[in-house]
């Protein structure tokens, strides 16, 4: 899908800082936490919610009364006229959800959209499903977040044979995995002393605050060597693969060019794609093809290019069908490093591509992820020049 008229103040961009699961955010609802950041962002940016039309909530983790979905949290940010839906395709939420909004956006000229992306995998919610098929009616369970990180019902294989599977197929070895796992913590580390605008602390009680991120290891390449395969005969480890995290991140989306001063950044398109089974970290590249075809831009009109990477697999892949050099990609690191809260890991990506391209001058961006079902989506944003 193309947008031609959907605006984004980066001042209207934020994330949270994420905690690698069952840490400092292990025990604050999602719902509660999107609330809090997004009440700082918009006091930070000046942003009265009540003129908002509409809210998008994306979220992949049920959460305590969340089944009122977009509803409620716009009432709760203070917007409670606004009403939206609620959007969950696994890591993809984040593309998707900001798709709808900008079609909402578009859809009526003037209007303020907020797309609000949360998830807590801290804590996963243990669903029973009755039964009367079962003896003595005894219900099914799942365990909502370990057992889908596991399994996919429909490959029939967890997501780290996907990453496997693409691995063997393209002949990537594992030190060229060991080699990007640490040029995204180095861009990581580097992104830290440039500062992030985008980021909003949260106040955890009692006096305490979460003003980084949580649970990015240290990693150096005598470490990395060290590690064992998850998999017999694989060529993952733990220190190539992300980590399970709690966050939030949002944007606000304008009809219009928005009134105010300060950098703007415009939606161009949005595209989806899907792969054979079990080839998961191959999908984000025929879906940021499909998008860069809706903008009318071909890759090497791209300035920058933000990742989620679950797997190291990913970007390797991606440079290669790409072209697109490794140290090009992820200025402040990635998913790869920083944890992966399933719904506002890739919004998080698409507010620090937005800033990195407000950083050199204004350009051409594009953001694409991997997401479970062997899918993937994309944007394309521009930041124009001060």
């Amino acid at each position: 899908m193309r947008f031609s008229d959907v605006h984004i103040p980066l001042h209207l961009a934020w994330s949270s800082p994420f905690a690698r699961w069952q840490t400092d955010l292990a025990d604050i609802d999602s719902l509660d936490l999107a609330v809090q950041a997004t009440d700082v962002a918009f006091t930070r940016g000046g942003q009265d919610p009540a003129e908002l039309s509409g809210v998008v909530l994306g979220i992949t983790v049920p959460q305590h009364r969340s089944f009122y979905g977009g509803p409620t949290l716009a009432g709760r940010i203070g917007a409670p006229h606004a009403t939206g839906p609620m959007i969950s395709q696994a890591c993809a939420t984040s593309a998707a959800s900001l798709a709808i909004g900008g079609l909402m956006a578009e859809a009526d000229r003037g209007s303020k959209v907020a797309v609000i992306t949360t998830d807590r995998t801290s804590n996963g919610p243990t669903v029973v499903y009755p039964s009367s098929r079962r003896p003595g009616n005894t219900p099914v369970t799942e365990a909502w977040v370990l057992d889908n990180f596991s399994y996919d019902p429909w490959a029939q294989a967890s997501m780290i044979a996907a990453a496997e599977n693409v691995a063997a197929a393209h002949d990537i070895p594992r030190h060229q995995l060991d080699e990007v796992t640490l040029l995204r913590y180095e861009q990581y580390q580097k992104g830290l002393t440039l500062g992030r605008p985008w980021e909003v602390a949260i106040d955890l009680g009692k006096g305490r605050s979460l003003d980084a991120d949580v649970g990015v290891f240290p990693t150096t390449a005598e470490g990395l060597a060290r590690l064992q395969p998850v998999e017999p005969d694989g060529v993952i480890t733990y220190g190539t693969q992300t980590h399970p995290a709690d966050g939030t991140a949002g944007v606000v989306l304008a009809s219009g060019p928005p009134q105010g001063t300060g950098p703007v950044g415009r939606l161009l398109s949005a595209a989806f794609a899907r792969v054979d089974k079990s080839r998961m970290p191959e999908a984000p590249v025929p879906a940021a093809r499909a998008a860069l075809e809706h903008a009318g831009i071909g890759i090497k009109g791209v300035h920058v290019v933000t990742t989620h990477s679950p797997f190291a697999v990913n970007d390797v892949y991606f440079s290669e069908q790409m072209g697109v050099a490794l140290d090009a990609m992820n200025p402040y690191g990635c998913s790869l490093i920083y944890g992966h809260p399933q719904a506002p890991t890739g919004m998080r990506a698409i507010t620090e591509l937005l800033w990195a391209l407000e950083r050199r001058g204004g350009g051409i961006g594009l953001f694409t992820g991997c997401a479970a079902g062997d899918t993937a989506g994309a944007v394309v944003v521009q930041v124009d020049s001060p």
